[in-house]
C-alpha cells in the first residue's frame, strides 16, 4: 500500500500547539516529542491504486515524552505557560 501524503493538512484541534523549553540549556526550538494520536482521515485512492490523504482530523492526542534534542533525557523540559 502506498504511503499517505506527508503534506496532508491536520485539522480538528482548535488549541494552539504547546510550546516547550529546556530548563537545562534554554532550548526552545529543537525538541523530540513522542505522542500518540487518534485521527480520522479521508483517503482518496486513484483508479491505479495511488493514495492521497486529503484531510486528517485529530480526535485525540496524548504527549508521552518531550526531550531536548541537545541535552537528551538528562535535560528537564517544561511546558510554557500561556503558549
Amino acid at each position: 500500500m502506498p504511503d499517505p501524503s506527508p503534506s496532508a493538512p491536520v485539522t480538528g484541534d482548535p488549541r494552539p500547539p504547546t510550546r516547550y523549553r529546556c530548563t537545562s540549556c534554554g532550548n526552545l526550538t529543537r525538541l523530540d516529542v513522542t505522542a500518540t494520536r487518534r485521527t480520522r482521515a479521508f483517503h482518496h485512492y486513484t483508479v491505479g491504486g495511488d493514495l492521497t490523504v486529503e484531510r486528517t482530523e485529530v480526535l485525540g492526542e496524548v504527549v508521552e515524552v518531550v526531550e531536548c534534542a541537545w541535552c537528551g533525557p538528562s535535560g528537564a523540559v517544561e511546558a510554557l505557560a500561556g503558549a
